[in-house]
């Protein structure tokens, strides 16, 4: 007997999402030292000062379940973005959010919208509660929100678009995206995904379409810009009935005690996202001036990296970068075979990564 066979169909087809090479592993296999890893669109500074002395205080708590209800961190949200915290879904990391969304409204006899070159966990959420997927093309590597109008029927029942999208980092005007939004039926629910938006700069909060259009969601992080990828947190906002369905499903105790202290301070620590956006942008103008001596063409990007046309088998480029102590993330199941995705880091990684690429190539 195979336990395949006792299986949902819809989870043996399943194929498990494949985060960064960490570097423990890469130091097990090929016993280097100094690894460099731009995988994983991590925020090379390092958590703050502020987060490090309120994680050293809560870790004394340990033996104690975290707040269940997130009460600290739902009323820092909310005080932020004002919002009243019956609108806020806390989840272990974004990821955990988008498949609340997907268990709570999504059936097999239903339909999926998502973009060619969107994000890997759209389809595999999808695939999981047996829904059927509709990609949209993509339009220069991003949305063609056009051709996602033209996609959805009576059976849709999500949308997800990630703004800026990973992993390519195209962006969405808000005028744009807001007509879209607009004409998108009640009964489908739109998920913006919006983890690397700090990254950006905007002249329009996409928060405040939330009270006009009561089938948004907006996702976002603390693990990107926020510096907390290892304590997994993220958050969901939307009306307060969607909220109210999420956290019916939501497993208890999802966001952990060190977690929900660290990313209360986190939020209110605007110094720190100013120091992240500067760094971000001159890593960013350094590795595309490399890229370019290099002669390689890139997808202009909204976020913390960058996508590469290298003009071969971006495994192949991956398994040697590996050799020189480079991690970077291979796109080829994204049907980019012949792209890389690199994260922006410190001034020394961005040189090293450009070093250790020139040489390969």
């Amino acid at each position: 007997m195979s336990f395949c066979d006792l299986a949902l169909d819809c989870v043996t087809k399943l194929h498990p999402y494949v985060p960064g090479k960490p570097i423990e592993e890469l130091e097990r296999e090929l016993g280097i030292t100094d690894i460099v890893k731009l995988a994983s669109n991590e925020n090379p500074l390092g958590p703050s000062e502020k987060v490090l002395a309120v994680i050293a205080q809560a870790s004394k708590e340990l033996t104690r379940y975290p707040d269940g209800n997130g009460f600290a961190l739902k009323a820092a949200i909310a005080n932020k973005y004002q919002l009243n915290a019956d609108q806020i879904t806390l989840g272990n990391g974004s990821n955990d959010v988008l498949e609340l969304l997907a268990r709570a409204f999504v059936s097999p006899e239903n339909e999926v919208i998502f973009s060619q070159y969107a994000f890997a966990v759209y389809p595999i959420v999808t695939q999981a509660v047996g829904a059927k997927a509709v990609i949209a093309p993509a339009r220069d590597y991003g949305h063609d929100l056009q051709a996602m109008s033209t996609l959805i029927s009576n059976k849709t029942k999500l949308i997800f678009i990630a703004n800026p999208n990973n992993p390519t980092g195209t962006f969405l005007e808000a005028g744009g995206l807001e007509s879209f939004i607009s004409q998108v039926p009640e009964t489908t629910i739109i998920v913006l995904d919006e983890a690397y938006v700090e990254y950006g700069d905007r002249d329009v909060n996409s928060i405040d379409w939330l009270a006009k259009y009561p089938n948004l969601v907006i996702t976002r992080t603390f693990s990107k810009a926020y510096g907390l990828a290892g304590l997994r947190i993220g958050y969901a906002l939307s009306n307060p009935e969607i909220a109210d369905l999420l956290n019916r499903i939501r497993q208890p105790f999802n966001g952990n005690s060190l977690a929900l202290a660290a990313a209360v301070v986190a939020l209110a620590d605007d110094q720190y996202i100013a120091d992240t956006k500067e760094m971000n942008n001159k890593g960013m103008a350094q590795v595309i001036a490399g890229l370019e001596e290099l002669g390689l063409s890139y997808i202009p990007s909204k976020a913390n990296f960058l996508t590469v046309d290298i003009g071969r088998n971006s495994d192949e480029v991956f398994d040697l970068l590996l050799r020189k102590g480079v991690i970077i993330r291979p796109v080829a199941n994204y049907g980019l075979a012949n792209h890389i995705r690199v994260s922006i880091g410190l001034e020394s990684e961005n040189q090293r990564f450009l070093a250790a690429l020139e040489q390969v190539l």
